[in-house]
């Protein structure tokens, strides 16, 4: 056996994805599928925000953990509180699915405050993880899965 330092080809990535998703299988994990939800922010018709992320689907309906992959709001219109309303329109959306959780990552010179302003508990902190010497930070919070909009509750 020889062990070279080298990238791996096409074909042999495509091995172990398939390696790892047999492994998965044989542990009652099948591999993960997800949808997308994402809302959009916009004035004028010009883009100015979104969030969004995916939920990983089960044999019947959607795990409970939803990873919130983008929240992002156009330097101009921050401060508006254009990114709270966004990120609280995927959350009623994610919870009326029955999702019960979400989380995401954030880096320390981006928006951690925002995120515990919105009741966000940091679980994870990776010190120096960027080059500028910043923190990646993971967050998460409990979502009420009896809440759907504003004032408006789910019918049980």
């Amino acid at each position: 056996m020889g062990i070279q330092e080298r990238e791996m080809t096409e074909g042999e990535y495509a091995r172990v994805k398939a390696g790892f998703d047999r492994y998965a299988i044989e542990c009652g994990n099948p591999p993960e599928k997800s949808d997308r939800f994402g809302f959009v922010a916009s004035e004028d018709g010009q883009f100015v925000g979104c969030s969004s992320g995916l939920a990983y689907k089960k044999l019947v309906g959607y795990a409970d953990w939803f990873y919130l992959s983008d929240l992002f709001v156009e330097k101009p219109y921050r401060g508006r509180d254009i990114g709270s309303q966004l990120l609280h329109c995927l959350e009623r959306k994610v919870a009326a699915m029955g999702i019960g959780h979400i989380w995401t990552w954030t880096a320390g010179y981006e928006a951690p405050s925002f995120y515990r302003k919105l009741g966000y508990e940091v679980f994870c902190e990776m010190p120096g993880y960027y080059s500028s010497g910043h923190s990646r930070i993971g967050l998460r919070k409990a979502l009420d899965r009896n809440r759907v909009g504003p004032g408006v509750r789910r019918e049980a």
